[in-house]
């Protein structure tokens, strides 16, 4: 009688767990773990409480990531809308027999900038995805600070010359550190053309790296309109525009920047110089920081 008992109370609490278990898979919480104080039953009843509880974080964290996803794509779609909308405007003018040659010349030297930046974007945002879906290589090896500076410069001398800006490098000639030459000049260039951008013609942009036994320091510094106290908390932040932006900024190469240093045990912060100007400060550490 005592077994009959036992088994069939056995057998009604194992009903309840999975009248439990019914529950969660609907969408709604259950587990009281206070039901089966002792024995097996509440040892199972504690390990499917905490893989419900997992399963529920797994949950919320993919509609994060949906939500997430989706606003992307409204930015992205918002990016290219404005350059696309003037490319259109541009192949309309094209169109008319009565255009001047010279109007002619200048618009399609418009839609070529206007392609250019669309093609910056999408390249950009490639490499962001390839980030976030954990499949950029990143090498490890001693990197020349004067070789990295030389090569994320090469893209910007000749806007630099034709705006009259002058780059300025101060550094003793031997500091490196360890990390992916490719893609940390692609940081620090996302940053002179930050800097090069926030210029007017005849600027100065100056950087400064110095090595010590903790991190190698790049000091990154020009003396443009600076940034504004508002975006200061925000100007890593994916599609920000701060209030100063150009029409040609989408908000991506600074996130990018910030992305590609942080994986390679380094760090940024931006500040504004009392003198006047931007001011970007990059370690890379040699311990784990």
């Amino acid at each position: 009688m005592a077994f009959f008992v036992f088994t069939r109370k056995r057998y009604r609490d194992i009903a309840f767990l999975g009248e439990q278990i019914d529950i969660v898979l609907h969408g709604k919480d259950g587990f009281d773990l206070n039901m089966f104080n002792e024995g097996e039953l509440s040892i199972l009843q504690s390990e499917i409480h905490k893989m419900t509880v997992r399963l529920k974080e797994q949950s919320d964290m993919l509609k994060k990531e949906k939500v997430y996803l989706s606003d992307s794509i409204a930015d992205i779609a918002h990016q290219l809308k404005t350059p696309l909308t003037s490319i259109n405007m541009i192949v309309s003018f094209l169109g008319h027999s009565d255009l001047e040659p010279q109007h002619r010349l200048e618009l399609v030297g418009e839609m070529k900038s206007l392609l250019a930046r669309i093609d910056w974007l999408i390249t950009t945002l490639l490499k962001i995805s390839k980030i976030d879906a954990g499949t950029a290589i990143f090498q490890k090896e001693p990197v020349s600070v004067p070789i990295l500076l030389q090569k994320a410069a090469e893209p910007f001398l000749i806007p630099l010359e034709l705006r009259n800006i002058e780059l300025r490098v101060n550094g003793d000639g031997v500091a490196q550190f360890t990390g992916d030459l490719r893609w940390t000049s692609e940081a620090i260039g996302n940053i002179l053309k930050n800097c090069m951008e926030h210029c007017e013609n005849g600027g100065l942009i100056e950087i400064d790296y110095t090595p010590n036994p903790l991190f190698t320091e790049i000091i990154i510094k020009d003396n443009g309109s600076g940034i504004d106290a508002d975006d200061l908390p925000h100007i890593f932040e994916r599609f920000y525009q701060g209030k100063d932006a150009k029409d040609s900024s989408f908000g991506v190469g600074l996130a990018l920047g910030r992305m590609i240093l942080s994986l390679q045990n380094a760090t940024i912060k931006a500040a504004n110089r009392t003198d006047g100007g931007a001011c970007f400060t990059i370690r890379f550490y040699q311990q784990v920081v």
